[in-house]
């Protein structure tokens, strides 16, 4: 990388991103990044106090980039729209296997004892009012359905 280039948050996301997809979240670490990005470590840490801090953001970063991929999935799949959260689901998990890993499997550190523990999972009642509104369900209704 150039010398005058000043490494940004949003680049080093996309490194993680990348390395994430290609080998898994648990093989991020400062020196991949930094060849990812073709720099020292040196400029990640002016961006980040430490990698926890790095890694939390790219989770954010990560569940953003699903629900793009959700969206996107929404507007190109011809699907009934009652359909369309469960496939974009099942088709990110084969298509981004690494990232499904990362934010539906390993992420989770939920005590999934009862059906309703679903709901403890960030986003998942979100995704059910969605689902109550494709469906034009009460919102309990569409939680036993979903």
């Amino acid at each position: 990388m150039p010398p005058n280039v000043k490494i940004t948050k949003a680049m080093i996301l996309n490194a993680v991103l990348k390395i994430t997809q290609e080998t898994g979240f648990e093989s991020v670490n400062a020196r991949r990044i930094a060849n990812k990005l073709q720099c020292s470590t040196r400029p990640m840490f002016t961006c980040y106090k430490n990698m926890e801090e790095l890694k939390k953001d790219f989770l954010d970063f990560a569940f953003e980039y699903y629900n793009q991929y959700a969206a996107n999935y929404n507007a190109s799949a011809k699907v009934k729209p009652c359909l369309f959260l469960p496939l974009s689901y099942i088709a990110f998990a084969r298509e981004e296997t690494h990232l499904f890993k990362l934010l539906f499997i390993d992420n989770m550190d939920l005590d999934m004892v009862k059906a309703n523990d679903f709901y403890k999972e960030i986003g998942n009642v979100e995704k059910t009012k969605t689902f109550s509104n494709i469906l034009g369900v009460e919102l309990e209704r569409a939680k036993e359905i979903f």
